[in-house]
């Protein structure tokens, strides 16, 4: 028997398009080797950031990139044992990051975004899924005058992009938005339309609750390959085969491995991004909070406080370095004084990264019938709901919403 689509990947990607699949009126089968939200979707700050428009390759990165790389602990770190490996992605990384790829790549991104964003509100309606968000905005923190105009640029591109914010330039206005906050930080700037989901896992489990009431199928299932079969796709399991009409691709950080036995060598590396999770009542965080000059986030999740994010390049096999959460969490208990550090769950998890901040949208060079929607790093939740109304545009053999070149599988 052969399904009609079936969607390999239950992270967010792959369950927010599963869904609109099925409102599109076609029979899905969602197949993922560790079950519902088991990877990125289950640890993330929780954040749906349509405001940070501008990609991770900018002009002039590169000239930071030696000394965070030199801080094992810093907010951007290469295990040496990955170095050699990894050099290939950051020789690309560097060519996106000059001023002609870096414009493009911005318009690509901001397009998503604006997508992303109405696309979340509809979803959100149409599965009742207001009392699972935040709407508190979003504060980003700056220790000096020096560091706050060094922003600048990029709040001016936000302005540019129609995304409301207020520039805050005195302790006491900050203190005003987010009580208890160390006086080290001097200015800020707070967008307050940035909204979080109570808990990403949950968000995601819900989402699955509403496609397997409809009559969706979720399975747990190895996957080892996938191939074109008699005007289909077929998928090789450790224990048998699925025929299909169509595929979409959207598992993660293990994309890339399933797209290479279509004959695609797509340069995915893992932003491995580590966590901990305290318990309700470790403080009083009124919005999600951003420490730009140290890479980390803290946001509201169930009540308690997740203190996170940084990023190490470091694959997929390597062992995890939890030392990165704890000195995060170190960090916050300095810029959140009231912090109590006790009764913390750690996470690390692997958010899919290419080279030019973009993720890949689009049909399978190779297999029309293969839709690839993976690689969003750090902003899958983000781009979630947006993603699968492009996907589904793709499947109904309508023009998708948004130009999707810039998204393309060949790009590399």
């Amino acid at each position: 028997m052969t399904q009609q689509v079936v969607v390999i990947g239950a992270g967010v990607i792959g369950i927010t398009t599963a869904l609109e699949l099925q409102r599109r009126g076609y029979s899905v089968l969602v197949l993922d080797r560790d079950g519902i939200a088991a990877q990125a979707s289950a640890g993330n700050a929780g954040a749906f950031a349509f405001s940070e428009v501008e990609p991770l390759a900018t002009p002039g990165i590169m000239r930071k990139a030696p000394k965070w790389l030199l801080d094992p602990q810093g907010p951007l770190s290469i295990p040496p044992a990955y170095a050699l490996q990894i050099a290939p992605w950051m020789f690309r990384f560097w060519r996106a990051s000059r001023p002609r790829p870096y414009g493009n790549h911005l318009r690509a991104q901001a397009s998503l975004m604006e997508l992303s964003s109405a696309a979340l509100n509809r979803l959100i309606a149409a599965v009742d899924g207001e009392p699972m968000m935040q709407r508190d905005g979003q504060m980003q923190l700056y220790e000096s005058a020096a560091e706050y105009r060094a922003s600048l640029p990029a709040w001016e591109l936000r302005r540019k992009h129609g995304i409301e914010f207020e520039l805050l330039e005195s302790r006491e206005a900050i203190a005003e938005k987010q009580p208890g906050l160390s006086t080290r930080f001097t200015h800020a700037g707070f967008t307050p339309n940035w909204m979080n989901s109570v808990d990403p896992k949950k968000w995601v489990e819900h989402l699955a609750q509403v496609f397997r009431r409809r009559g969706g199928v979720i399975e747990i299932r190895n996957i080892r390959a996938i191939s074109p079969a008699d005007g289909g796709v077929r998928i090789s399991l450790t224990n048998g085969e699925i025929k299909a009409a169509k595929v979409i691709l959207c598992a993660g950080a293990w994309s890339h491995d399933l797209a290479r036995t279509l004959g695609d060598n797509i340069p995915l590396e893992t932003e491995r991004g580590y966590n901990t999770t305290l318990p309700a009542g470790a403080f009083d965080l009124r919005m999600h909070l951003t420490f730009s000059g140290h890479g980390f986030v803290a946001s509201r999740i169930n009540g308690g406080v997740r203190i996170g994010g940084a990023v190490e390049l470091g694959g997929l096999k390597l062992p995890p370095n939890f030392s990165r959460a704890d000195t995060l969490l170190q960090k916050a208990s300095q810029f959140l004084p009231g912090l109590n550090t006790d009764g913390g769950k750690q996470w690390m998890g692997f958010r899919p990264s290419l080279p030019d901040s973009l993720p890949v949208i689009g049909a399978a060079p190779q297999a029309s019938n293969v839709i690839y929607a993976f690689g969003h790093g750090h902003l899958g939740l983000t781009q979630s709901a947006g993603t699968a109304e492009l996907v589904g545009a793709l499947v109904d053999g309508q023009p998708p919403q948004i130009p999707l070149t810039p998204f393309s599988a060949t790009r590399f």
